[in-house]
């Protein structure tokens, strides 16, 4: 992964422990609900996205070992990913996109 991504996903991670880190309860809250309905609306955009990388580096031949290595996520995690699950067996299945 490009340095240049992972320093975008750290930030997203950073900013997501001060919102731990808010002293007042509410506010913490208030903050937390905000992060969680955002990330309901993105989480599928994001999972499309995610499988469209794993996909194509499936049709280049790539092995689901080095996707996995090079994702940071198990064998299986891939599979699914494939599949259009998500990364953990409980996750519904996804519509499949439309072939071209």
């Amino acid at each position: 992964m490009a340095e240049d991504e992972t320093e975008e996903a750290r930030g997203v991670s950073d900013a997501l422990k001060r919102v731990e880190e808010i002293d007042d309860p509410v506010q913490r809250a208030v903050a937390i609900s905000e992060v969680l309905r955002d990330y309901e609306k993105r989480a599928p955009r994001l999972r499309d996205l995610r499988r469209e990388a794993v996909l194509a580096m499936r049709a280049e031949g790539i092995s689901y070992r080095k996707i996995a290595a090079r994702l940071g996520v198990s064998l299986g995690a891939v599979q699914n990913i494939e599949r259009g699950h998500g990364s953990a067996w409980g996750t519904k299945s996804r519509t499949k996109p439309a072939e071209e």
